[in-house]
């Protein structure tokens, strides 16, 4: 018995050393398995982050704009809830508004992705209409003049005295204005 008590714990060892060794394949293959999964995870959270930190924050949006003439201008503000003021402040055109300037406040605005369209009040018989899109426009940095541009249509609609309506319609491309210093 004695020799085959030997050989008995032999083949127990061997067979333990070969099931450590299997034992520690299968659980380096289990951790690198793993590893890997976590780091492709990973890489989609990075690849995902850096997608959405492309997108610039639509509160960005916000400032004052060129409008038709020198000296008009477009206020956007992008709240922090998402919604969307502003005004349209231009000269006067009939003969008892020339060289004043008339505040048109946006009725209705609505800022979807990088769509915007907004409304103006009526002043003095006439309101707009702007449907287009924010875009990156040539300036560098944030703060630069045209770093945003609005671009699309605006329509100009005007009834008269006689109450005929008119609309016009252009494609404009407003530039922001630069920040001001210390802004």
């Amino acid at each position: 018995m004695l020799g085959s008590e030997r050989a008995y714990r032999q083949s127990s060892r061997m067979n333990a050393m070969k099931f450590m060794k299997q034992g520690c394949i299968l659980t380096f293959i289990a951790i690198a398995t793993i590893s890997m999964g976590s780091l492709a995870q990973i890489s989609r959270a990075q690849e995902t982050k850096g997608a959405t930190s492309a997108e610039p924050d639509p509160k960005q949006y916000s400032g004052m704009y060129s409008f038709l003439k020198e000296g008009e201008f477009v206020q956007l503000t992008v709240e922090d809830d998402g919604r969307v003021t502003g005004l349209i402040s231009r000269y006067g055109d009939s003969e008892s508004d020339k060289e004043t300037f008339l505040d048109q406040f946006f009725k209705t605005a609505k800022l979807d992705g990088k769509k915007l369209s907004f409304t103006t009040k009526i002043v003095h018989g006439v309101s707009f209409d702007f449907n287009g899109s924010v875009e990156r426009g040539e300036g560098k940095n944030p703060g630069d003049e045209a770093y945003f541009v609005l671009k699309g249509t605006l329509t100009e609609n005007a009834t008269d005295a006689n109450k005929k309506a008119t609309s016009k319609s252009q494609d404009v491309v407003l530039r922001m204005f630069p920040a001001s210093p210390g802004s």
